[in-house]
């Protein structure tokens, strides 16, 4: 049986909130424990850049990320985890493929449009102040990423489907220039994924400042879900759960016994202490042992490297002979 490959990318700018776990960690690391798939899990540190310019904050978040990965029970002896800066064949490919991506594909990534518009709006003369090439050629990094396994799957966010329609167009011009070389990937849109809100009621994200760590200690994490905004019904009045942040993060967490129970609670008028503290302690209790995990994995960073260095080989077992198929497919090669 061929094993559909599937890749995905952590961006290391930021600690994993539990956003992160419940709309993409959690599934992922379901899907690595799946003998039908080979999954490709990395942590895209070259991406990072185009966002950060802070060395130690992309160096600590790919610490992080790595370590909660782990901790959460990826399974490495199917899926291939790995670091993209260790995996130099990624960068050669994106330049190969950047020479025959049009600029007027680039000019309508969604990002660089966004970045235009914004600097349009503010006045400036030059629409293009401020943008750096990194944001522009994004989507180029992105494909060589999906194309240098020839990933079959690619699970994204809506607002990430352009990227894989455009990583599709680029193999496709590559393959009618230099012979069918490339798999054009398929973007997997979870429809039923759970996106959580945030502390404020917007989405959970670092953008809005309003997130809930993963593996934040007890204590800190009691602080945060306390803070958590409510509205001013007193205890004892029906309450809808709908709408509500603390029942959205609470039914992430739940089976369907418990959000029964807890809909019957709003119904009889839980109060806002009362349920902040069910939310706390739910969440707790299902994140407490893989915490103490997380925690001594960072204590342990030389086990973390051990793990990216054993993928980045399995994954360059692939990326190496590959590359050098497509040199010699585009005319880079010895002469004798």
């Amino acid at each position: 049986m061929t094993k559909a490959i599937v890749l995905t990318g952590i961006t290391t700018t930021g600690t994993p909130h539990l956003g992160n776990y419940v709309g993409a960690i959690r599934p992922a690391i379901a899907a690595s424990k799946d003998p039908g798939y080979a999954p490709f899990y990395f942590l895209a540190d070259y991406h990072a850049l185009i966002k950060c310019h802070e060395p130690e904050k992309v160096r600590q978040s790919s610490l992080e990320i790595a370590a909660t990965w782990l901790a959460l029970g990826l399974d490495t002896s199917n899926a291939v985890f790995y670091r993209q800066s260790d995996v130099p064949e990624i960068l050669e490919l994106a330049w190969m493929l950047t020479c025959v991506t049009s600029k007027g594909l680039m000019n309508r990534a969604h990002a660089y449009k966004a970045a235009v518009s914004d600097n349009e709006e503010s006045g400036e003369n030059d629409p293009d102040k401020g943008i750096a090439m990194g944001l522009f050629s994004y989507p180029i990094l992105m494909a060589a990423d999906i194309l240098m396994f020839n990933a079959n799957k690619v699970p994204v966010g809506k607002d990430q489907i352009q990227h894989i329609e455009m990583a599709r167009d680029i193999a496709g011009r590559f393959n009618h220039i230099y012979g069918e070389h490339f798999v054009l990937p398929e973007a997997v849109i979870d429809e039923h994924g759970a996106v959580l809100s945030g502390l404020d009621g917007r989405k959970m994200s670092k953008s809005y400042n309003n997130t809930i760590p993963l593996f934040e200690p007890e204590k800190k994490l009691r602080k945060l879900i306390n803070k958590i905004k409510t509205n001013s019904l007193e205890p004892g009045e029906p309450k809808d759960p709908n709408g509500c942040t603390l029942f959205s993060i609470y039914q992430a967490f739940a089976t369907a016994g418990e959000m029964a129970h807890i809909r019957q609670r709003y119904a009889e008028g839980i109060g806002w202490g009362e349920m902040k503290q069910t939310l706390f302690e739910h969440i707790n209790e299902q994140i407490a042992p893989a915490r103490e995990r997380y925690e001594a994995l960072m204590q342990a960073p030389e086990h973390i490297e051990a793990e990216l260095q054993s993928g980045a080989e399995k994954a360059r077992a692939i990326s190496a002979p590959f590359l050098a198929e497509l040199r010699k497919a585009v005319g880079i090669a010895k002469i004798a």
